[in-house]
């Protein structure tokens, strides 16, 4: 009885290690974890914008449009936009009216970009509002903008601007200005 308990002893420093290596072993099996893995991709990281352009115009109002494209895995909203080039900026959409008017108005709730799909900001849509430019905005120069998402991530992008006569809805209590009501 004395050898068996004498023996067992002496194996049990050699079953010990066998089961650290054999854990060891386990572990290195499984999937690498990250504490990123777990947290959704900021919206920042995961939109882009395709075919932008602003419309040109010497002073007031003007607007910028493109195609925002969402590349992540959940939906993500714009709930701002800043340029340099112009004072004041809003998300906007193009409604009808009670007097079956088309209008531009502030969007509520910013612009949410599907997962996995695409936002069109056109003329008589959905489109970024430019009011109290800075300057002359000009065929061939550049406007760039930062969008801000409700993660508070950001998102910035250039647009060359090009002349358009096109778009020419009101403006929710304004007058008409460069094709535009402010």
């Amino acid at each position: 009885m004395k050898g068996t308990i004498v023996n067992t002893t002496k194996n049990l420093p050699r079953l010990a290690a066998v089961i650290a290596v054999s854990l060891l072993a386990l572990t290195g099996c499984a999937p690498e974890s990250s504490p990123t893995d777990s947290s959704p991709r900021p919206a920042g990281d995961a939109v882009t914008i395709e075919d932008a352009w602003v419309k040109s115009a010497e002073e007031g109002m003007s607007a910028g449009f493109g195609t925002l494209v969402n590349s992540g895995d959940a939906d993500v909203t714009v709930v701002s936009v800043t340029s340099e080039a112009s004072n004041m900026l809003e998300l906007h959409e193009t409604v009808e009216n009670e007097a079956g008017e088309m209008v531009m108005r502030e969007k509520d709730g910013g612009f949410v970009i599907p997962a996995g799909g695409d936002l069109a900001l056109e003329p008589g849509a959905n489109h970024i509002m430019m009011m109290g430019l800075t300057g002359p905005l000009t065929a061939g120069s550049d406007v760039t903008f930062t969008l801000t998402f409700s993660d508070d991530s950001t998102y910035e992008f250039s647009a060359p601007v090009k002349d358009y006569s096109g778009a020419n809805e009101n403006y929710e209590g304004g007058e008409e200005q460069d094709g535009m009501e402010q």
